[in-house]
């Protein structure tokens, strides 16, 4: 395949398919982006490491990631001999076609984002990504947008058909502490702009306090507070180098009664006030 540029936000297309070096992904990892496109990605060798989100996870070949639109994406680093294929879907391609099903994992319970294929799975991936590669090509066009409607169904379905049939991420009951910190989780990336407290996480999950951050230390081996500055960090951090919002509308946006407010807290915890990180290259 030949490189292309990958669009840092949004797909500027219905669809984009192409493949990517370790070189190339490592130019994309200096700061957090939130991303508006739905991703579909094939590790066909190499290794890397990233955050979605507010988890981090290391990837390796023959893993297949998938991310749903508004996922926070940093990289830390792809290997030097990292090579990846990916098929991008806009966000205005997704919400044309009202697509019945998300692209998320959450109603499978599954707690990654990523899953590992076996090497026989791993060739019919890569073959039909050549194929994508290909016809997407071709003149006259041969994969309208109508027809990708088919491949994103087929994509989304597979995925999550291997996911529940695979020995490796075979859903499983939860135990209840593990239960507690994907629903807390979930919760933060729902409010952490407008709850910056932990006491309301613990009412709305019908929790005591002390339980809910014992509870959160024990599996994260991180503090239920961190997991909440982590969202605001990020969600700010993004928005200072990918948008041109002034600081005060970026402090309101995540639930900071002023702007000063929000310079002590970004300050403490990066040990930077937002314009120099904004300026910072």
């Amino acid at each position: 395949m030949e490189e292309k540029s990958i669009p840092l936000l949004d797909c500027p297309v219905d669809y984009l398919i192409g493949d990517a070096s370790g070189k190339i992904m490592n130019e994309y990892g200096r700061f957090p982006c939130k991303i508006q496109c739905g991703v579909f990605a094939f590790m066909v060798r190499g290794s890397a490491k990233a955050t979605i989100n507010i988890t981090h996870y290391e990837f390796n070949q023959n893993d297949v990631l998938l991310l749903e639109p508004g996922s926070f994406l940093l990289i830390h680093e792809f290997s030097e001999d990292a090579l990846v294929y990916y098929l991008l879907f806009s966000s205005s391609f997704l919400e044309k076609h009202t697509f019945g099903n998300r692209m998320s994992l959450t109603a499978l319970r599954l707690s990654s984002p990523i899953l590992h294929l076996n090497d026989e799975q791993a060739g019919i991936v890569n073959d039909m990504a050549q194929l994508l590669f290909r016809t997407s090509n071709l003149t006259p066009p041969f994969l309208s947008s109508e027809k990708m409607i088919h491949v994103f169904n087929f994509l989304q379905s597979s995925f999550a058909d291997y996911a529940q049939n695979s020995s490796e991420s075979r859903i499983r009951p939860l135990d209840r502490k593990t239960e507690i910190y994907q629903n807390y989780c979930e919760l933060v990336l729902k409010h952490y702009h407008e709850w910056h407290h932990v006491n309301q996480y613990a009412e709305a999950m019908h929790l005591t306090l002390p339980h809910l951050c014992a509870t959160i230390k024990s599996v994260a081996e991180r503090t239920a507070g961190d997991i909440i500055n982590d969202a605001i960090l990020t969600d700010a951090k993004a928005q200072l180098k990918i948008t041109s919002l002034q600081v005060k509308e970026i402090a309101l946006a995540l639930g900071f009664e002023n702007v000063a407010f929000f310079n002590r807290f970004f300050k403490s915890h990066t040990g930077m006030t937002p314009k120099a990180y904004r300026a910072a290259e």
